[in-house]
């Protein structure tokens, strides 16, 4: 098991691109299902979530050629349905949250899918029943293997209906749209996810040939077609990555240029962390963020303190509140942070604690952040990474922290964060793995 050594407490300089956009890479490669055609898929982030879902898709039959790391090439002409049902899928799709997007586009061109008991992030419980009872308005049955924790999906027909969504849940409203494309009739999703991982996989499928109406918003339209044909289709950068370093510049007290943001599809992102203070400048699609001595957190005109919060899009996305208050505690100034949507991803900040933050958690989903103003750098420890987003957290914090930090359990950080030692590095960081 490897870990990242971090040397903090230096600034960083330069220019930095971000991956491609993780969440959304998991429902395109899924998509690709849909089809026999070929279908090229570019800017794909080289992790390890999206290499063993591909991975995955190579099991099943699907040719994979990759002309380059960042561009695959898919054709799902000879597909291996039988394999859904093997002990070894059980087993690969077990280790990734991400496998639970195949269901939709097998339901909707095979009639049949395989469900497993979700994987990934330890961040609370992730449930799966928006995407079970959205199969099931469609016409599909399941039953639950109580043996193996997997959920076993049939539909000899799927036929269009209404449904009003009590979530909107992005890999749900996903799921279910690329079940309805080629069902019978039309289907109307209310409350839908609207996120641009979810816009981008519509536009993506209308270009293939789908009927999809309502895209941006949350209420999507879907008139059934018989048959998808290829495409070819480009990542965003990932939103997620755009916040972190973000972060990371004002944290280190750093001049850092986060070229090609996608800042068209980034939302209330920038405004969230121009709240804690942070300074930038946009030009063109490239966010330029000067040095920074200190930060100050806004207040409410009346005083108050400020909340932030993660809401459904074009709120801000759950993801990145373990950076707002990794960032917040060199801030000057208090916030509370308010996780609505996951119950144990606040537990991380007990590490930072051990560092020398003031944080308060006040339950499973609120955290008061005091704001040092540095008065007090944080110090190096030795910690592990409990999920993807708080192992960055916990990278930045160590970035910005006086002597060694050792993360362990870094596979974490390296299944949402391509290279990002190297890259890293390359700004000046002074970071190895070990």
């Amino acid at each position: 098991m490897s870990s990242f050594e971090v040397r903090g407490g230096k600034k960083l300089r330069g220019e930095i691109v971000p991956q491609g956009a993780k969440n959304e890479a998991l429902q395109i490669i899924s998509a690709v299902l849909l089809t026999p055609e070929p279908v090229t898929v570019s800017n794909i982030p080289d992790i390890l979530d999206v290499n063993l879902l591909i991975e995955l898709l190579m099991e099943l039959g699907v040719k994979v050629q990759r002309p380059s790391r960042d561009t695959c090439i898919f054709q799902a002409d000879d597909v291996d349905v039988d394999f859904l049902s093997s002990e070894d899928f059980r087993k690969k799709s077990g280790r990734l949250r991400g496998s639970v997007m195949i269901a939709g586009p097998m339901l909707s061109r095979f009639r049949k899918a395989y469900i497993p008991k979700p994987g990934g992030d330890k961040i609370g419980r992730r449930r799966l029943d928006t995407h079970i009872i959205g199969f099931e308005k469609l016409g599909a049955r399941f039953e639950f293997d109580d043996q193996h924790h997997f959920f076993q999906l049939v539909a000899p027909q799927l036929t269009g209906t209404y449904m009003l969504l009590d979530e909107p849940s992005v890999t749900g409203t996903a799921n279910i749209v690329m079940a309805a494309v080629m069902a019978k009739g039309t289907t109307t999703i209310y409350n839908a996810a609207c996120e641009p991982y979810l816009q981008q996989l519509c536009k993506m499928l209308n270009r293939m040939g789908a009927k999809i109406s309502g895209v941006g918003s949350n209420l999507l339209i879907i008139e059934g077609v018989d048959y998808l044909g290829g495409t070819e289709h480009r990542m965003l950068p990932d939103m997620i990555e755009v916040g972190s370093f973000i972060g990371m510049a004002a944290m280190t007290q750093s001049e850092i240029t986060i070229k090609n943001a996608g800042i068209a599809h980034l939302g209330m992102i920038p405004d969230k962390f121009q709240q804690l203070g942070i300074k930038m400048e946009f030009r063109g699609d490239d966010i330029f963020i000067p040095e920074q001595d200190h930060y100050e957190i806004n207040t409410y005109l009346d005083g108050g303190i400020l909340t932030i919060a993660d809401h459904p899009w074009p709120g801000l996305t759950p993801d990145l509140l373990s950076i707002v208050i990794v960032v917040a505690t060199q801030a000057v100034g208090s916030v509370l942070v308010h996780q609505k949507m996951f119950e144990s991803r606040l537990f991380f900040t007990d590490k930072l604690i051990d560092m020398g933050a003031q944080i308060i958690l006040c339950d499973p989903h609120r955290a008061t952040v005091i704001g040092l103003g540095r008065r007090n750098q944080l110090r190096g420890i030795t910690m592990s990474s409990p999920d993807i987003r708080a192992g960055q957290a916990l990278l930045i914090a160590a970035l910005s922290a006086e002597g060694k930090s050792t993360i362990q359990n870094i596979e974490q950080i390296d299944r949402g964060y391509q290279y990002i030692d190297e890259r890293l590095r390359q700004l000046g960081a002074d970071i190895k793995r070990v």
